[in-house]
């Protein structure tokens, strides 16, 4: 068993590295654990070439130190990247590369948390004991791919968004992609403007609420100054209008609610058109409804129309897998390995147990998460020093 820490934080993506940053600054020690070779493995291995933040750098800042002044308003993967290596080297952050966590518990009898570990390169246990611990492990941890009847009897190629890095090879080819997220929204327009004839199925469910990057920007900004919600997402809903039209002919429905009010409450991001609507509009990528079965290459839709397809690249998301390692008893996190109480107590449970970067509100939240955990840490470390200080 290895010598007891402070804090254990599990994860070393953006979450962990603001955790361990914010910690540092109070001088809280801490140990930080993560699966992958490398911090920010999402970044690196599972995101595609032309990808940028959305949002103004200034709201994807992590805490203590912002990016640098040259860097793009809207930045490119790989310099932001670059942000999160300089980070970790800022304020000291050296993981546990090749640690799997395979669980966490809290022990009753002294207050702690034990986690177990399996070692990746060589497979040997190892056990770590801490006061607080931190599921930083993120919302993206696994690739969702939905169950379909006939999948396995596709020819052609199946991939997930997680592989996907650009169109260069898809030249001529017919793909469809599934879902109609950002994801699948900018992958669809790469995909068209390397020359593949690009579908994109949207399920008649879902409904979501088209802006450009600079809407979405300035409404932070609005929101920034404590305009309402309501007023701010009335204001943009008016201008995507005015923008993009009527795009229900096109098989895009909005919802009645504001972007921000559906982040707020459910965690569904708005679309940031890159160019994909303009690309819908003049014919260039055919928008198809839900998926209802594969039977070859021959993909059946819920209209009733069938088509050939080449590749089927799923843009369905990820899934959380903190509820498999995390043996918790109080029912921190629900079936989906998300925060079980709602924003804005989602960061907090007992027993000393927080999460950082699952709340589903992007870098902001992440910010916010490690700084609420770290202060809540400090202060209670803080009120024990003093209450144990010798009487004069």
């Amino acid at each position: 068993m290895d010598g007891a820490h402070p804090v254990i934080i599990i994860g070393a993506g953006p979450a962990g590295l603001a955790t361990a940053a914010c910690l540092s600054v109070r001088s809280i020690p801490y140990l930080i654990l993560e699966r992958e070779d490398c911090i920010a493995s999402l970044w690196r291995h599972r995101t595609y070439s032309r990808l940028k933040l959305h949002l103004d750098k200034r709201f994807c800042q992590l805490p203590h130190m912002p990016p640098p002044a040259d860097s793009p308003t809207y930045m490119p993967r790989d310099r932001f990247i670059r942000y999160l290596d300089d980070y970790a080297a800022k304020f000291d952050v050296v993981p546990e590369f090749g640690s799997d966590v395979e669980s966490a518990v809290f022990r009753e009898g002294d207050g702690k948390w034990v986690v177990k570990v399996r070692r990746v390169e060589n497979g040997e246990e190892r056990e770590y004991v801490g006061r607080y611990l931190v599921a930083a492990t993120g919302e993206n941890a696994e690739p969702n791919v939905p169950k379909i009847e006939g999948i396995e009897g596709f020819t052609g190629e199946l991939i997930h968004s997680a592989d996907y890095k650009n169109g260069t090879k898809y030249e001529g080819k017919r793909v469809l992609v599934v879902g109609s997220g950002n994801s699948g929204m900018e992958i669809a327009y790469d995909l068209s403007s390397h020359g593949a004839v690009t579908s994109i199925c949207v399920r008649e469910i879902l409904q979501v609420q088209v802006m450009s990057k600079e809407m979405i920007n300035f409404g932070m900004h609005l929101l920034k100054y404590n305009m309402p919600l309501t007023i701010v997402d009335s204001f943009l809903i008016l201008l995507s209008n005015i923008k993009y039209g009527d795009l229900s002919k096109f098989g895009i429905k909005k919802p009645k609610d504001g972007p921000f009010f559906l982040k707020a409450t459910v965690g569904r991001s708005p679309v940031i058109d890159v160019g994909t609507i303009h690309k819908i509009k003049k014919g260039e990528i055919q928008v198809l409804p839900a998926l209802s079965f594969i039977e070859g290459d021959w993909v059946k839709f819920t209209n009733g129309e069938s088509h050939y397809f080449d590749t089927i690249l799923f843009a369905t998301g990820y899934k959380s897998l903190a509820n498999k390692w995390l043996k918790d008893e109080k029912n921190f996190l629900n079936e989906k390995g998300l925060p079980a109480r709602k924003f804005p107590d989602h960061w907090k449970g007992e027993n000393g147990i927080y999460s950082a970067g699952l709340s589903r509100r992007g870098l902001e939240g992440i910010a916010s998460d490690a700084r609420l955990i770290s202060n809540d840490i400090d202060s209670t470390l803080k009120s024990e020093r003093s209450m144990t200080k010798p009487s004069c």
